[in-house]
């Protein structure tokens, strides 16, 4: 419970910082690395919630 509750946390501050970022910085290049960015953050905390650190079994 607590990688979640810190996971969280940590993925809204980043997403906080980047849209503070895009406000600033609205270029076109930034939003796709930005989204592209997010989007491995989720995809690596949900397989990390779902397996563990050391990953899926193999």
């Amino acid at each position: 419970m607590m990688t979640f509750i810190s996971g969280v946390l940590g993925i809204g501050m980043l997403a906080a910082f980047l849209g503070i970022m895009l406000i600033w910085v609205p270029a076109p290049p930034l939003i796709i690395i930005v989204v592209c960015v997010m989007l491995l953050l989720i995809w690596d905390f949900i397989q990390t919630l779902r397996y563990g650190e050391k990953g899926p079994p193999r």
